[in-house]
């Protein structure tokens, strides 16, 4: 695949709003983790109704130290061994941190529709040492948040919710993002708002915020307040209690530029968001009803990361010649989400059980792909898609 120029995968969204903060945080000459990161987390926190974020330096970093949080809890923490429901399609690191942390993953199918994971196949990934849910919303649309949540305290199972890519979707009137004891989000350039890199961590509960802080930070105390529940403060000197390491961390932490960056990126998310959803409902009227073409279904209402598409695996279409034909047309396009991580080199490093088949994501993995969407409009974009992949699709 050629750098596509007529309709990238990805468009730049930083602009001189963004560049003149880049420019404070250069004129102060505060550059590390300070005011700003604490600001855009204050903001970030408000903006889904939720008591707290932690900025780290990526969306990866977040479920990093999201899973790690578990583990770490006064009660009822998270051990190796410990079961945990997965879909069979996200990106790679929703998964990495779990087999990092020793956790049995439970992978289940998606739905074909709408990408995300099946909630039929629950039940059946059950057992006596499942301990955790890992929802995903897949490009922009929203699992079935309500159902998994309600699956999670039938069962006193922690929820943990990886929306790196689906920023500002909502379902039955809540943002996705704000179900789950933690919740993460990704900043990348090609995301919802970009910082460059970075990643968010939001919770509702203040043990773990704390852990989720000290966890940024090399495992120690020094980020949090002297009335945490995680350790009592000595009396005394604060030569050693600058330098005490309550838990094994790691510094993931981000920098003034990349927060003063999603300060303002924040700020135009709304407008951006309905730019989205316009190329979206373009993006349907082009392309429903015709049956060589699978589109995703909303669930509730998508923020529209991309624009998925399957072939419909009964017509024996070559994706192949088709993305040729892409190609030729200077529009670019990728795997959906990563594919079916089941079918990745990396899962011989993964404790893991397959519940059932994985036909929907080996149908999504084998005739899939997605191509771009940007907050502007892409009307002369999305058209020219619509004949090249009419004709190729004869």
């Amino acid at each position: 695949m050629s750098e596509t120029k007529f309709y990238p995968l990805a468009a730049d969204t930083i602009g001189p709003e963004e560049r003149a903060a880049i420019q404070q945080v250069v004129d102060s000459g505060y550059y590390t983790i300070g005011p700003k990161v604490a600001e855009f987390e204050s903001n970030f926190a408000d903006y889904h109704g939720l008591k707290s974020a932690v900025m780290v330096n990526s969306g990866s970093s977040a479920n990093l130290i999201a899973t790690a949080s578990l583990f770490f809890r006064q009660k009822n923490s998270l051990k190796a061994g410990d079961e945990v429901i997965v879909p069979a399609i996200s990106w790679a690191t929703t998964y990495h941190p779990l087999q990092q942390y020793g956790l049995k993953m439970k992978v289940v199918d998606i739905d074909l529709q709408t990408l995300n994971m099946d909630i039929e196949q629950l039940e059946a990934a059950l057992s006596p040492r499942t301990r955790m849910i890992v929802a995903v919303s897949i490009l922009g649309n929203p699992a079935n948040l309500t159902e998994i949540k309600a699956f999670a305290d039938k069962h006193d199972l922690y929820l943990m919710e990886d929306n790196c890519e689906s920023l500002d979707a909502e379902t039955n009137g809540k943002k996705t993002g704000t179900f789950g004891l933690v919740n993460t989000s990704s900043f990348f350039f090609s995301h919802h708002i970009s910082t460059i890199e970075g990643g968010m961590v939001a919770t509702n509960d203040t043990e773990t915020d704390h852990l989720l802080r000290a966890l940024r930070a090399h495992g120690w105390t020094r980020d949090l307040p002297d009335e945490s529940p995680l350790y009592q403060k000595r009396a005394g000197s604060d030569f050693f209690e600058a330098y005490r390491f309550l838990i094994p961390g790691y510094n993931v932490r981000s920098t003034e530029i990349n927060a003063a960056i999603g300060i303002e990126q924040l700020k135009k998310l709304p407008s951006m968001t309905a730019a989205r959803r316009k190329n979206l409902a373009l993006f349907q009227e082009l392309f429903s009803g015709d049956d060589r073409f699978i589109i995703q279904r909303e669930n509730g209402t998508s923020s529209s990361f991309c624009f998925p598409i399957i072939l419909d695996p009964n017509r024996h279409l070559d994706r192949t010649s088709i993305m040729a034909a892409m190609d030729a047309a200077d529009i670019g396009y990728r795997i959906i989400t990563g594919g079916n991580i089941l079918r990745h080199d990396v899962v011989k490093y993964y404790d893991f059980e397959a519940v059932g088949n994985m036909n929907n994501a080996n149908i999504a993995h084998d005739h899939g792909f997605f191509v771009g969407n940007q907050p502007f409009d892409l009307t002369q974009q999305l058209e020219r898609l619509r004949e090249v992949l009419d004709r190729a699709c004869k």
